[in-house]
């Protein structure tokens, strides 16, 4: 998902989102220890995807926090 889908969703599916990422980062890891990955590639998509999530998350409690002070 690109960051401009991933900006659409809602906190809830955001932690979903990062949920179904972090299992698929674990069976694509085992996968990888056990086995050879038709696209090794796929690792880094998801580690980005992760990053992306967590910094939409990250910057929406920053936002939040802002407008509590105020």
């Amino acid at each position: 998902m690109k960051t401009r889908e991933l900006r659409v969703l809602t906190d809830d599916q955001l932690a979903d989102n990062l949920r179904d990422a972090a299992k698929q980062m674990f069976q694509l890891r085992f996968r990888a220890a056990t086995e050879k990955l038709n696209a090794p590639s796929e690792l880094r998509e998801l580690r980005r995807r992760i990053a992306r999530i967590k910094t939409l998350q990250r910057e929406r409690e920053l936002v939040q926090s802002r407008t509590e002070q105020k």
